[in-house]
């Protein structure tokens, strides 16, 4: 590689990696906690998942209890249960009937206890697993349009063309580089031999996020309504198919049932015909009408099958199965890929071990982030720059350590805030949620600016975060009464799971917040000279 070629990339790394840096730290953040995300609403909510999956729900009390509720005679009913949490999330279609009551003319959509048959809105059943998910693709910024998705989309693109930049600047010295560490060396080689070790370390695992975040971003904006009306001519349905995902139109005979059709026989037709399908959608089409069909969907456990997705259509009245899908054999090229790609990025295909090792590599690549930055940073910290850029500069990276590093205690805080003050499921908690976290990491956020010292915000991130995180354990024992031991003797491991994770990453933080040390070749930034004006030489009579 020439030397231009070599700049070329040097520098479109160096800039693509700046602009979407402090972005990019708080994906990778909000989304390592996400990968416990059904732990942390388990926990929250002290509701311990003990039957994984809908392979236990009673689909017939559900709709009975659904139906006592408002009439849903001639409406599309969807059961959907995408995470491993006690409620399960149900779709209403608009009612088909002619003759139905105006309220059923809209469709509704809310969760639905399995165990208890309370039903809570989306406002109502949000929690701070929901929260961090959607923190890192930016959900929040969506009161203003897609425009969260669209940032969050840009984010995962420029950091995969990071990622290979960085892998092509790297080449020549990328084994040699990576045995190197010289932590009594100047400041900008001890940043760029960590920088380039953990980059080396988390590579597989950041190459496979930028890809398969790209990926989802682009699939989500594609469905928005612009490209709707440019490339289908608003034509919604048309797409849907295209893309695999529209749903099947079954005409109303406007008859009742009769007998009234026990949807669970059908289920359980499928689990008997699929052995080891974890099942995932439910969906009753024309309930209660003579014409009611119903499709069942579901994944293959991974222990069986990796790309495969079913499907199993019965003709309610005669139980006929008039369309199938196997999810064992001939996937198409489309079901398989989307599953993989959904499959890395969410890591729910090796368990809890796998799902804590990414949240490691997760960890290690805020890290990368951040002494990326700092190399910036050191590089620019020259005589020959003017004092006017080395302060901007210096400010600029305050900023950036103050917001990034203040999401540890500001996580910490929600999580205990809302195990003290949130204990009410009404519609207030969303924002109560909000409020919370955002403030919180606004104070700190401004505390630690203000303060401009690197040093300073690094050590008492981790301390204040370290000593609140030891407190949820606690907290949660006495809201609750489910202490870890009492979590784990009654088998509630997920809410165990939660405490245990706090500990360990809380006790962590600690002792490395008290093994840093302050080098006294530290940057820091000052405030330019004061030019006396020379004496007057020439005597005065």
């Amino acid at each position: 590689m020439n030397n231009r070629i070599y700049n070329v990339l040097f520098n479109t790394h160096t800039i693509s990696g700046i602009i979407i840096s402090a972005a990019l730290y708080v994906i990778f953040f909000a989304g390592s906690f996400s990968f416990f995300r059904d732990e942390i609403i388990s926990w929250e909510r002290n509701e311990p998942v003990m039957e994984r999956g809908m392979n236990e729900v009673n689909f017939d009390l559900l709709l009975d209890s659904i139906n006592s509720r408002q009439a849903a005679y001639g409406r599309d009913i969807t059961f959907n249960q995408y995470y491993e949490e006690r409620r399960v999330g149900v779709s209403l279609g608009p009612s088909k009937d002619t003759l139905a009551p105006k309220e059923t003319a809209a469709g509704s959509f809310f969760y639905l206890d399995k165990e208890t048959m309370k039903s809570y809105d989306y406002f109502s059943s949000y929690s701070i697993g929901e929260f961090l998910y959607r923190l890192h693709f930016f959900a929040q910024l969506n009161l203003f349009g897609r425009s969260g998705y669209f940032l969050a989309g840009l984010v995962a693109f420029f950091f995969l063309f990071a990622v290979i930049t960085g892998v092509l600047v790297h080449w020549n010295k990328i084994v040699s580089n990576f045995y190197i560490f010289r932590p009594g060396a100047k400041w900008k080689t001890i940043w760029t031999d960590a920088h380039t070790a953990l980059g080396i370390l988390g590579l597989p695992y950041q190459f496979i996020f930028a890809l398969t975040g790209t990926y989802l971003i682009i699939s989500t904006l594609v469905m928005a309504p612009p490209v709707v009306a440019l490339f289908y001519d608003n034509d919604a349905t048309k797409m849907y198919a295209d893309f695999g995902v529209g749903g099947e139109n079954y005409p109303m005979l406007m008859e009742r049932e009769q007998p009234p059709v026990h949807i669970n026989d059908l289920v359980n037709r499928t689990r008997e015909t699929w052995k080891d399908f974890d099942i995932r959608t439910v969906t009753v089409y024309n309930y209660g009408d003579a014409n009611m069909h119903v499709a069942v969907e579901g994944l293959p456990l991974n222990t069986r099958s990796f790309l495969g997705k079913g499907k199993m259509v019965f003709k309610a009245a005669t139980g006929e199965v008039v369309d199938v899908k196997d999810p064992y054999h001939g996937a198409s090229y489309l079901d398989g890929a989307t599953n993989v790609l959904t499959k890395l990025h969410f890591g729910d295909f090796g368990g809890t071990g796998l799902r804590v090792i990414y949240f490691i590599l997760g960890l290690v690549s805020c890290f990368v982030i951040i002494s990326g930055v700092m190399i910036w940073l050191v590089a620019r910290d020259k005589k020959t720059v003017s004092e006017r850029k080395r302060r901007f500069n210096a400010w600029l990276v305050w900023i950036y350590l103050a917001v990034c590093l203040s999401m540890f205690p500001a996580t910490a805080i929600t999580f205990v805030g809302v195990k003290v003050f949130v204990t009410a499921f009404d519609p207030s908690r969303m924002h109560t949620i909000f409020r919370i976290f955002f403030y919180s990491w606004l104070v700190l956020s401004v505390v630690f600016t203000l303060k401009r010292d690197n040093y300073f915000t690094n050590k008492y991130t981790l301390i204040s975060g370290g000593f609140i995180g030891l407190m949820i354990p606690i907290v949660n024992g006495l809201v609750s009464g489910n202490w870890m031991w009492v979590s784990l003797h009654a088998g509630y491991y997920d809410i165990f799971f939660v405490d245990v994770f706090w500990l360990l990453l809380s006790l962590t933080a600690l002792i490395i917040a008290f093994r840093l040390r302050k080098n006294k070749t530290a940057i820091a930034v000052r405030p330019p000279k004061k030019i006396k004006p020379k004496e007057n030489l020439i005597p005065v009579d």
